[in-house]
């Protein structure tokens, strides 16, 4: 018994059973077995797509390092930009992390 599944064009073949009837079912079990594999492949695809490149937090993947004790100090690790004004930083004032970062793309873009 032979089943394609017409919109995929995927097909299955089954001769185990002495009876057609039980070789049909079979080949069925097993179509929908592959239909079911390549559904739940587009739908991780899907996802994966939505979340893009995720980046895991470890050491080495910072962007940016912290120091409060015994001295303060705030280091942009990407452009090298460092500041002592931490609680500016603490309350939102990215400004010359977000100037260098904009000056270090220019520049790599050769503009």
């Amino acid at each position: 018994m032979r089943i394609t599944h017409i919109p995929t064009g995927i097909a299955v073949r089954c001769t185990q059973e002495r009876s057609q009837l039980q070789n049909k079912e079979k080949a069925l079990q097993l179509l929908k077995a592959k239909l079911l594999v390549i559904a739940q492949e587009q739908r991780a695809q899907a996802i994966a797509d939505i979340r893009g490149d995720m980046v895991e937090a470890a050491w080495g993947n910072q962007i940016r390092n912290y120091v409060f004790h015994p001295y303060q100090m705030v280091k942009d690790l990407r452009t090298g930009v460092e500041t002592t004004d931490v609680q500016g930083v603490m309350n939102g004032d990215l400004e010359p992390f977000i100037q260098a970062q904009l000056r270090s793309a220019h520049s790599e873009s050769g503009d």
